[in-house]
């Protein structure tokens, strides 16, 4: 690279390493505030908003907390210290294989697109950073959108569960019998996951410890909700019907709710997907119109470095826009 640099008019060997340098400031800034300091004391502080002890003031206890609050909390706090493990992942795409068995799969597709990609003359870099893409980024994306739909299928049928357990206690029945009730009439993923809570009963575990499992399993705000509702009402006790039933309600305004956002953002979503796809069809376009024309950015030095700053500069701004029209309900 220091080669072509130097090779090439000073004034566009300036732009260039400008450019470059723009790149990696803009880079660093984007590293630093993600994850800098500033960034983990502003997470640090929305863990603790609203969850630290209360100072007891002129002698009086500090008001309780409402349970919507608690549930935000709790939330919050195992999402932030979870993450998506990889393990976790394949479980909540309903892969069933050990994750050694993945990444061994991974090694030997990449092994083999990179072997492809060498049989068909392409430069060593290229090879290798195709074979990275198919064998390494393509499963992790494929697993990601199965997780992703799973989970968006069990959110979809979560309020319906909790009106079978309704309708099972206000009829007398226990609320373990509701449970096995869901895993055995309801479909994949539901009914799986509350055979898989059942299974743990039978083995001795105690509900709040089977459900905190099927939390890891299914990480979702509507479970979470229902986990943490029967273990304040083991605890304080109640009409767990009448509480439920009122979750039900809660869970559907909150579907409403993100249901309407997503539709209002559905505009900038339309764009962002054609601004990010553009560049690859115009380069789709230009290959088989004029594929010398196009060919230059693969075949020269200059070209390879700015494919490379072209390449940065549209991740960076898939990025930015992603999280621009992200929005957490």
């Amino acid at each position: 690279m220091l080669e072509t640099l130097s090779r090439l008019p000073a004034e566009i060997a300036v732009v260039v390493v400008g450019l470059l340098l723009a790149l990696v400031v803009l880079g660093w800034s984007m590293v630093t505030l993600i994850h800098g300091p500033r960034a983990k004391i502003k997470r640090r502080l929305a863990a603790m908003g609203g969850g630290g002890v209360v100072g007891i003031r002129r002698g009086r206890l500090p008001k309780r907390k409402s349970v919507q609050a608690r549930l935000k909390q709790v939330e919050g706090t195992r999402t932030r210290q979870r993450g998506y493990l990889l393990r976790e992942q394949l479980m909540q795409a309903g892969v069933h294989v050990e994750v050694w068995h993945y990444l061994a799969a991974c090694g030997a597709l990449t092994v083999a697109m990179f072997g492809m990609a060498e049989l068909m003359s392409m430069s060593t870099l290229w090879a290798f950073l195709t074979a990275v893409l198919l064998g390494i980024g393509l499963p992790k994306l494929v697993i990601g959108f199965m997780a992703k739909r799973r989970i968006g299928v069990f959110t979809a049928q979560f309020a319906e569960a909790i009106d079978v357990v309704v309708r099972g206690i206000r009829s007398g029945l226990p609320l373990g019998e509701c449970i096995n009730i869901i895993g055995r009439e309801m479909s994949d993923p539901i009914g799986t996951e509350f055979r898989l809570i059942t299974e743990g009963q039978k083995l001795g575990l105690t509900l709040q410890d089977v459900l905190a499992r099927a939390v890891e399993r299914m990480p979702t705000a509507e479970l979470r909700y229902f986990s943490i509702v029967i273990a304040i009402q083991q605890q304080t006790g109640g009409n767990l019907a009448e509480t439920l039933a009122k979750l039900a309600e809660v869970l559907r305004a909150r579907k409403r709710m993100r249901d309407k956002v997503q539709a209002l953002a559905s505009e900038a979503r339309a764009s962002a997907y054609i601004i990010g796809s553009l560049p690859f069809v115009v380069i789709g376009a230009l290959a088989g119109l004029a594929p010398k024309y196009i060919g230059v950015l693969f075949t020269t030095d200059m070209g390879n470095i700015l494919l490379f700053v072209g390449g940065f500069t549209e991740i960076v701004g898939l990025l930015v826009m992603r999280r621009m029209v992200n929005f957490d309900i």
